[in-house]
Parts: structure tokens; C-alpha cells; sequence
């Protein structure tokens, strides 16, 4: 018996993991509350299809505060001040057979309707 998490069985365990980076995507004008909430729904939708296809092993999203630790003499700064299109937002891990499945999988994050990215990078460790 296999006790994976999100249904997923023996022959996923070929797969390999992925994180999906997740930068920028804001709004370039304030959202109403409707449109955050359309806009939070399709997040929830896309992410819990894959963890009901047992793509999605974990992720959560980040707070726009922070430090930044810089150089030799490790500086430290308040807040990863970028701008906002580079901003990392969040994470995901992903199992996929391929970089090619796991940039198709990607294809429908809603971090794209304002303008965001997903970078896509295989995990060193290997297979999930």
C-alpha cells in the first residue's frame, strides 16, 4: 500500500521535483474586493488541481517584508526592495516527468494575468 500524500502511486515515484518561483504578478491598480476574490479563487483553483493530480508536494506564498543579507560583510537591509515585477511572491514544488510537463503545468497560473512570472527550476535532490 502506497501512503503518498494527494493520491499519488508507485509509478509517481519516477518523477522529478520541481520549484516554481513565482515573481511579480500585481496589480498595477488597486483590485476591489470582487475582483481580489476572483482573482484568489483562480489561485486556489489551479493550485488545488495539482495536488489533486499529485503534482503539488508544498508551496506557500511570502509576505512583501523581510531582510537582505549582502556581501562579505553581510549587510543587512530591511525588505527585499525590488522592483515589483521581480519580486518573489512564492513557491511551489511540483512533481513532473520532464521540465517540458512541469513548464506546461505552469502554463495556467494566474500569476500571468498581471504580468508575472513562474520560473521553473528542477531540485538538485532528484525524484519525488
Amino acid at each position: 500500500m502506497d501512503d503518498r500524500p494527494n493520491g499519488t502511486d508507485k509509478r509517481d515515484r519516477n518523477m522529478l521535483k520541481y520549484m516554481y518561483i513565482f515573481r511579480g504578478g500585481v496589480a498595477t491598480e488597486p483590485l476591489s474586493p470582487t475582483e481580489m476574490q476572483a482573482h484568489m479563487t483562480k489561485w486556489y483553483a489551479w493550485a488545488d488541481g495539482l495536488g489533486r493530480s499529485g503534482r503539488r508536494l508544498g508551496g506557500e506564498p511570502l509576505q512583501n517584508t523581510g531582510a537582505t543579507i549582502r556581501g562579505r560583510e553581510r549587510v543587512v537591509s530591511d525588505g527585499p526592495y525590488v522592483e515589483s515585477k521581480d519580486l518573489v511572491a512564492g513557491f511551489m514544488l511540483i512533481a513532473a516527468e520532464s521540465l517540458e510537463e512541469a513548464t506546461q503545468l505552469a502554463q495556467g497560473c494566474p500569476v500571468f494575468e498581471y504580468g508575472g512570472s513562474v520560473e521553473i527550476r528542477p531540485l538538485l535532490e532528484g525524484r519525488a
